[in-house]
Parts: C-alpha cells; sequence; structure tokens
C-alpha cells in the first residue's frame, strides 16, 4: 500500500494482502444464528441495578445491545457525523498529520488496532480521541 490510511481516495481493484484474513480466522457465518430481539436498554431508567443486570445480560448472552433514552440529542450526532465526515474527507496530507501506529497514543488517527504487530489488519481507518476526564486530554 502506497499510503498509511485507507481514506487517502484511493480506488482499489485488489484487497491488498495485509487485508486479507486466512480462512481459518474468518467468520462462519452459516454458524451464527438470526438474533430477532437485540436487547434495548432504557439509559433514563432510574433503577441503576436494573440497567446495570440489562448490561450485563446483554453483553453476556448476546454480545451487544442498543441504547434508548440515553441523553445524547439528535443534534449533537448529526454534528458529530458531519465533522466526523468533514474529517474523512480531507486531503490524505492533512490526516496524516494525526496518523500514529502507537497504540498507547490517545489522540491519532490509524487503519487497525495494532499495526506494527498484527498480522492482518483491519479494513477501517479511525480517529482516536479521548477526551475524558477532560483537564488530561490535550495532547
Amino acid at each position: 500500500m502506497d499510503t498509511k490510511v485507507l481514506s487517502s481516495g484511493i480506488k482499489y481493484t485488489n484487497l491488498p494482502a495485509s487485508y486479507v484474513r486466512p480462512e481459518s480466522e474468518r467468520p462462519r457465518l452459516w454458524e451464527v444464528s438470526t438474533c430477532e430481539n437485540v436487547p434495548v436498554i432504557d439509559l433514563g431508567c432510574q433503577d441503576r441495578d436494573r440497567i446495570i443486570q440489562q448490561v450485563g445480560d446483554a453483553c453476556k448472552n448476546y454480545g451487544f445491545f442498543q441504547v434508548i433514552n440515553h441523553g445524547v440529542s439528535l443534534e449533537a450526532v448529526e454534528k458529530m457525523v458531519g465533522v466526523a465526515h468533514e474529517f474523512f474527507s480531507l486531503p490524505v496530507e492533512e490526516k496524516l498529520k494525526l496518523y500514529s501506529d502507537d497504540p498507547s497514543k490517545t489522540m491519532r488517527l490509524s487503519t487497525s488496532f495494532n499495526v506494527n504487530k498484527e498480522k492482518v489488519h483491519n479494513w477501517r481507518d479511525y480517529l482516536r480521541l479521548h477526551c475524558y476526564p477532560l483537564d488530561q486530554s490535550k495532547e
């Protein structure tokens, strides 16, 4: 690959070898049962113990869940999606100013969890921004 990130504007005609998992490591989708009842957890519930129990059960039995009444406004979500789209639409040179392959950095652009140690990378770019607590989030 010519660049460290996938969102470089390059149109790939073939999947780079470093992103191809051996068949033995690929999900066996024929073994996955359908899930018609995704757990929905209401974070607006006043019973904290119940929420904790529901999260634990959902993680144990399903591996994921949906939350409602989380307090994040639709406007905030739309702004976040807009900012993310704006960032990933920047020229690759601008994005690479935040690139790091150091997994311990709290703010970095990367394409996989640990590009230095992985044999196979994940097909994605992400911008990692740890921002809590706020007074410790400046890099």
